[in-house]
């Protein structure tokens, strides 16, 4: 199911069953509430009006055409959302690297596992090189780039004095605004909840505000494949409940303008942050039962 079926049938769905009242059929607020472009959204509901589903105003205003809704019959389910194959490919693909073996993938057997077109694949392959997840060779395809310990304890010495150098040229640039925004967006986790809410802006914005194109440069080649690493981490409760004090204590020295205690926070947060990366247990290689890939 494409995204436009998926937004026609869910709204349609919602419709039936007394969950939408009319008055968020904008484009916009649509395209807000499920978190696409516009351009989704508008064919979903053209599709919904040439159905005589919903109804256009002189003022362009939508309504819901309650008569032909109530031949529609009763209440349907609402239809699970459509497969995000990038996430599904990137999860497995991080999986593999976290095992630290070096294997290559076949767009063939790819495309048929997930049921997409080559072409899709290629797509994707594509945007995870870009983040540093998968390397390309002509004529021989799409390598997993493996995770090593000492790429990860060397990336970390050189962001330390990176990060540190961006919070001191940092400093008189800052809004108190957006670091109490962070602040308040890094939350320990509630009942029933399998991890904490992370919002890990604060990194990039001292990095934008320190406004040194060489700090930039550096994060932006070499940052983005540990940012991927990273995230795998924060699923984990007890890991990223440690993230959300880190950067609470950090966030709370720089509303303070206490650039010693910031700067003692953020390093201990950049050394000590990734406990499950720090104790990987890598399989031993050529070990993997993911059959879209071979090894090198």
């Amino acid at each position: 199911m494409s995204i436009t079926d998926y937004i026609k049938e869910d709204l349609l769905a919602r419709i039936r069953n007394g969950e939408e009242s009319g008055e968020s059929l904008t484009l916009q607020k649509l395209s807000d509430q499920y978190g696409v472009s516009i351009t989704p959204v508008r064919l979903a509901i053209s599709a919904l009006i040439d159905e005589g589903y919903l109804q256009k105003e002189k003022n362009r205003r939508l309504l819901i055409n309650r008569r032909q809704i109530d031949r529609a019959g009763p209440a349907t389910e609402r239809p699970e959302p459509p497969r995000d194959h990038y996430e599904v490919l990137k999860t497995e693909l991080i999986n593999l690297s976290l095992r630290g073996e070096e294997v290559f993938i076949r767009e063939e057997a790819t495309a048929e596992k997930f049921a997409i077109s080559r072409s899709n694949v290629r797509h994707i392959f594509s945007r995870l090189v870009g983040v540093g997840l998968l390397e390309h060779f002509p004529r021989q395809g799409w390598k997993v780039r493996p995770f090593r310990q000492s790429d990860l304890d060397a990336f970390i010495e050189v962001r330390v004095m990176m990060e540190l150098k961006a919070l001191e040229l940092s400093r008189d640039t800052l809004d108190v605004s957006h670091l109490k925004t962070y602040y308040d967006n890094n939350r320990f986790p509630i009942e029933g909840e399998t991890s904490a809410q992370i919002d890990d802006r604060l990194h990039a914005y001292i990095i934008e505000q320190a406004r040194n194109p060489y700090i930039a440069d550096f994060f932006d080649r070499h940052g983005r494949y540990f940012e991927i690493i990273f995230s795998w981490e924060s699923r984990d409760r007890m890991a990223s409940s440690q993230t959300v004090e880190h950067h609470r204590a950090i966030l709370a020295a720089m509303m303070q303008r206490d650039w010693g205690t910031a700067a003692e926070a953020l390093e201990h947060h950049i050394r000590t942050n990734h406990p499950l990366l720090k104790n990987l247990e890598q399989s031993p290689s050529g070990r993997t039962d993911v059959n879209i890939f071979t090894q090198s």
